[in-house]
């Protein structure tokens, strides 16, 4: 029963932590900060849930994070011209705009010259301005994704930034898991009160 116990403790602590955090993100970011991608690049990102304006999407530079022909998402560079070479921005893209308009390059079309055709007759959508609203890496979990991303992109030979910036595209901050780990926590704990409670009142009891 002790060791119920113990273990109860430990994971109303870890719920209760976990969404703490979650919470605070959420009160932190009550609308998305707008950054053009400039001050982005310099200074970093100043929240979590960001707007960011001024950029340019590459597509052709845009790696297939399952590795498979089962495209579920692509992470894109978003950079600060057309011809910059700092990939420094990168954001997580499930849009299907962007996962038909990668497949039809790399998987329907057999010749270079029929590809150059279709990035020519898609060049907004493949190298044209884009303004990104998500939500950046963060907490513990999150940080270990990001470990994951960079090192996706070392293995396809795409030097990484300390200071790279990952952004899971449309993403928004949700108070409602924050809320039912909580709540969850205060119900745990509220349950080990009560036992504690109970168990002394019973031993006042017989000692009388």
């Amino acid at each position: 029963m002790k060791r119920f116990r113990v273990t109860l403790l430990v994971v109303c602590l870890v719920l209760g932590w976990l969404g703490f955090n979650d919470l605070t993100l959420y009160f932190r970011n009550p609308t998305p900060q707008n950054i053009t991608i400039e001050a982005l690049v310099q200074q970093g990102a100043p929240r979590e849930w960001l707007k960011v304006e001024g950029g340019y999407r590459d597509l052709l530079q845009a790696i297939n994070m399952s590795g498979t022909v089962d495209v579920t998402s692509f992470l894109v560079p978003l950079k600060r011209s057309e011809k910059d070479d700092n990939l420094q921005i990168w954001f997580e893209s499930r849009d299907p705009k962007i996962l038909n308009a990668l497949k039809t390059y790399y998987f329907d079309l057999d010749t270079d010259a029929d590809r150059a055709k279709f990035v020519e007759e898609n060049k907004q959508l493949f190298m044209g301005r884009y303004d990104l609203s998500g939500m950046t890496v963060s907490s513990l979990v999150a940080d270990s994704n990001r470990g994951k991303l960079k090192e996706l992109l070392t293995k396809m030979n795409i030097p990484v930034s300390e200071k790279a910036i990952f952004i899971s595209e449309g993403k928004v901050p949700s108070n409602l898991r924050g809320l039912f780990f909580v709540a969850i926590a205060l119900l745990g704990l509220g349950k080990l009160l009560y036992d504690l409670l109970k168990k002394t009142r019973k031993e006042v009891t017989t000692q009388d």
